[in-house]
């Protein structure tokens, strides 16, 4: 009998301490959310509501009108129900790539669109994660942020068969919408471009180029974002200062020049940046002024 005993009180000893690592028990997702963000744990995934969703108002979002047209026709397309692409939006950081795609929510969230972040390490799942949407009347933007790839990468392969289908078709009521700062996603080495050769004249690239422009090739529709010069970083000043009831005059804007210059960088998250500390500066400074 103390030998059994002994026993119990060892296996609940083992149990409590591997419960922690163990996923919680599957369940439905909360689906009157609009947003949602894939966690796994071991060998499990599971979609989690996230009811609280952040974003921005796109028309604050200075600097990128022509980007933002492309994205809310595309989106149009596929909440009506129609065809759309994939897209890829790459560029210099900090210029709203992000930003634009968390404002479609309040957008077209009445309209039945939901969004999914999907951790890059996580794109492995992808096909469990179709699974859970196929044949839902509502319509899924999967939502990569910061996307890139190292040799060798799970996600990559899968991502491409969720980009093009595999042997099963594409998940009609699925986009991939990513954001990174390269545009190939993958590491570019010096040697591969020694492995590009001639042929009658015309040069071809190596296999490893080839393989690195396949991934990008399967975003249909591709959004540049350039690094801001002086005026539009004014013009995201002052848009996020109206943001916070204030306006941009001259005493701010030289503030915000000198801003950009200790930070090295002009760019709608710096003038954001900015914009935070004047506003709580200011506002500060008022409230101490009334004691």
């Amino acid at each position: 009998m103390d030998a059994l005993q002994d026993f119990l009180c060892r296996a609940e000893a083992v149990l409590s301490r591997l419960e922690p690592m163990l996923p919680p028990p599957r369940r439905e997702p909360d689906w009157s959310a609009q947003a949602f963000r894939w966690h796994r744990q071991g060998l499990a995934g599971w979609l989690e509501a996230v009811h609280e969703p952040h974003s921005v108002e796109m028309g604050r979002l200075a600097s990128v009108d022509v980007q933002r047209e492309q994205l809310l026709a595309n989106t149009r397309q596929f909440v009506e129900g129609l065809p759309a692409n994939n897209v890829l939006l790459t560029g210099a950081r900090g210029t709203g790539k992000s930003s634009l795609v968390k404002a479609l929510l309040p957008a077209f969230g009445r309209e039945g669109l939901r969004l999914i972040e999907i951790d890059r390490e996580h794109l492995a799942d992808l096909p469990q994660l179709v699974e859970l949407l196929v044949g839902r009347r509502e319509r899924f933007i999967l939502f990569c942020d910061d996307l890139s790839f190292e040799h060798g990468d799970a996600g990559y392969k899968a991502l491409k068969s969720a980009l093009d289908g595999g042997l099963s078709r594409r998940c009609d009521n699925l986009l991939v919408y990513a954001t990174s700062n390269r545009r190939h996603l993958l590491p570019e080495q010096m040697s591969e471009n020694r492995e590009g050769w001639l042929h009658d004249g015309e040069i071809h690239p190596g296999e490893a180029v080839e393989e690195k422009v396949s991934l990008s090739d399967r975003f249909g529709l591709w959004l540049s974002f350039y690094p801001f010069d002086q005026d539009a970083y004014l013009a995201a000043v002052k848009e996020w200062l109206g943001h916070f009831g204030l306006k941009c005059g001259d005493k701010a804007e030289r503030a915000a020049l000198q801003w950009s210059l200790s930070r090295g960088s002009r760019s709608g998250r710096v003038a954001w940046q900015f914009a935070c500390h004047w506003a709580g500066s200011q506002k500060l400074a008022k409230k101490a002024g009334r004691k």
